[in-house]
């Protein structure tokens, strides 16, 4: 029998007066710290320099893994105590100073606690990403920790930690690691020429990665994910609250409100972040930039709603088996789930959830715990944002919490990279996401897409270029192209491209394509919203203009929600150029029209005059005109 989170960890009864939403208060949060901790350590080796947590290894292996259990944990630890004000009811960092001085002893030597060396991110890599929260562990704790070291373990510290100063990062987010080992040295009197170059470097390329609209690329290409909230804002922005250095607060603090614009709506009314992106087993560490913006104060959000949507998230996954009976966060996102994972995943990796944490740094008595809890974005009336910077389309009703993700602009390639169908990325090639629903695995049908057969091979979705983005008052709309790209046979078809809009208004996304270049045979597919057909979770895709087949089709490997999905389907054959039209829908709104009686209360008229679709939606006579030109797209609304 599956044990509740509640009764594992102790936590304390609910307060509805307070948090009238989700019952959860600021010591909701620190038994849920002390109850992971608590977990965790039952896994360290006898000196306490890993956590040698059960399960497979990551491609990095075990040693590693175990400075990660270390790492990661020690930073649920840093914002527990910190917070606390240095009260450390569980002798926590008692025991992350004996496996401190353990693992730094002897570095990379092969035994049971000395930590793995620092190297460069194609060599030995993970080890870096581990510093920036040992590193942040020890700079939150320093008055009860590092303070009181021997000067000895100070310096073995030290030099294993300038590892990351001295090696290459991956070029992404990475180099936010050295910059914090960076920050942490400084603030301890240890800085100098090396420290400094760090810093300047991972700053340079984070102006670089900033595209606008408070997001960051990860990287030089177009990756766009909850990366944005958990690093790229977290790092500087509170290296430098931590640093009491007011000029960079205030820079990086304007980027991270900005963000939270958009990025707080990104939460389900049942608390659920949007299912999109890499290491998403890292689960409620989505909530990390609301609750740093809580506690530095920049942030457009109350600190109502700012609980709400940070303790939503926390219960959402405590409460739906992200914690196993041994009191362990799995590999997965509700319980454990294979799909969800990448390879540098391994047991301990789920404990960069312990971001979340950055929450408790806000003391009892502020006003992210004082004020009563408000309203989350996704649950006051429906909305429709655009967010033009990542090619992002939000889309939330207010009647069942569901917010959905229409993607125009995030993928994972980078510029030097060459677009191979065996690298499509299914939490990233899809056309929209969603809070209750997951993408199909691989293996599966895809949910979600626009494909192209040619020569029984289906075509693959991965650099994705926006066309543009906007909205207006209840809708909004994101376009985009790609080059259909096969994984057997020639890989791409010349002069094939797909050019792709989506128009949200309510529950209802308006899903319009261009197909140019199509060879004789070919065949174009649309799919709608996985779903488990006996789950309250409805999806209806419906052709209006080109569509000729209409099907269900089964993803026997199921999603992250749910085991058994089924996945509609549309198909026609087109030749040359082919404008198609269809409208989706996604609701758990048990007061909404079941989806065979959906169609014709929504549009009126759909009329296609060569690449121009001009649309009657039913409700209010409203009309939408998409105008396909040269690589490009006009949208008119009204």
């Amino acid at each position: 029998m599956k044990a509740s989170a509640g009764d594992l960890f102790g936590l304390p009864p609910e307060d509805r007066t307070s948090s009238p939403y989700t019952g959860y208060t600021r010591a909701h949060w620190e038994a849920a710290a002390d109850g992971l901790l608590k977990a965790a350590w039952k896994w360290a080796t006898p000196g306490g320099a890993r956590l040698d947590l059960p399960g497979p290894p990551s491609h990095s292996g075990v040693r590693s893994d175990g400075l990660e259990g270390y790492a990661r944990t020690f930073l649920a630890a840093g914002f527990r105590v910190a917070g606390a004000g240095g009260e450390d009811p569980n002798g926590l960092l008692e025991r992350y100073a004996d496996g401190l001085d353990a693992g730094t002893r002897t570095p990379g030597r092969d035994d049971a606690e000395s930590w793995p060396l620092i190297l460069d991110h194609h060599v030995q890599g993970q080890p870096m990403v581990e510093s920036a929260s040992v590193a942040l562990g020890l700079r939150l704790t320093r008055p009860w920790l590092w303070d009181r070291l021997t000067s000895d373990v100070q310096d073995r510290a030290e030099q294993w930690l300038r590892g990351a100063l001295r090696h290459v990062p991956a070029g992404n987010n990475w180099y936010l690691f050295p910059y914090t080992v960076a920050g942490f040295l400084e603030s301890v009197g240890r800085g100098g020429a090396e420290t400094a170059r760090a810093r300047e470097r991972a700053s340079e390329l984070l102006e670089h990665w900033y595209r606008g609209d408070g997001w960051y690329a990860d990287g030089d290409g177009r990756a766009f994910d909850h990366y944005n909230g958990w690093a790229l804002h977290l790092y500087p922005l509170l290296d430098a609250h931590l640093a009491g250095d007011e000029k960079e607060s205030a820079h990086h603090g304007a980027r991270l409100r900005e963000h939270l614009e958009s990025f707080s709506l990104m939460f389900g009314g049942d608390g659920a972040p949007l299912h999109f992106g890499r290491s998403l087993t890292y689960r409620f560490a989505a909530s990390a930039g609301v609750g740093l913006g809580a506690v530095t104060g920049h942030t457009p959000l109350t600190p109502g709603a700012s609980r709400r949507v940070v303790s939503g998230s926390l219960r959402y996954f405590l409460e739906r088996g992200a914690v196993g009976n041994d009191g362990l966060l799995s590999l997965g996102w509700h319980g454990p789930h294979a799909a969800t994972l990448q390879t540098y995943s391994g047991p301990a990796s789920p404990y960069w959830a312990s971001k979340a944490f950055v929450a408790l740094l806000a003391p009892d008595g502020h006003p992210l715990w004082a004020s009563p809890e408000e309203a989350a974005p996704s649950e006051g009336p429906d909305r429709v944002l655009s967010v033009p910077a990542a090619g992002f389309l939000l889309q939330s009703t207010g009647a069942d919490g569901v917010v959905r993700l229409h993607n125009h602009g995030s993928d994972h390639v980078r510029p030097d990279e060459g677009e191979s169908a065996a690298d499509e990325d299914p939490h990233y090639a899809r056309l929209a996401y969603s809070t209750v629903t997951g993408p199909t695995s691989a293996e599966n049908t895809a949910d979600n897409h626009l494909s192209v057969t040619v020569g029984g091979v289906r075509s693959a979705r991965r650099r994705i270029r926006p066309l543009g983005s906007g909205h207006g008052d209840g809708w909004g709309w994101a376009a985009s192209w790609h080059l259909p790209v096969f994984p057997a046979g020639p890989s791409t078809v010349p002069g094939l491209r797909v050019e792709s809009v989506t128009l949200a208004r309510g529950r209802h996304e308006l899903r319009v394509h261009r197909v140019l270049g199509a060879p004789d045979g070919a065949r174009a597919e649309l799919t709608g919203w996985a779903t488990d057909p006996d789950g309250p979770v409805r999806s209806l895709l419906r052709g209006l203009h080109g569509w000729e087949a209409s099907e269900s089709v089964r993803a026997l490997r199921g999603t992250a929600f749910a085991r058994r999905v089924t996945v509609p389907r549309l198909g026609a054959e087109v030749t040359g150029t082919a404008v198609l039209v269809a409208l989706a829908s996604l609701t758990a709104d048990p007061e909404a029209a079941l989806p065979d009686e959906a169609v014709d209360g929504v549009v009126d008229r759909v009329e296609v005059a060569g690449d121009t679709v001009t649309v009657r939606w039913a409700e209010d006579g409203a009309r939408t005109r998409i105008a396909f030109g040269r690589g490009a797209v006009a949208v008119d609304h009204g």
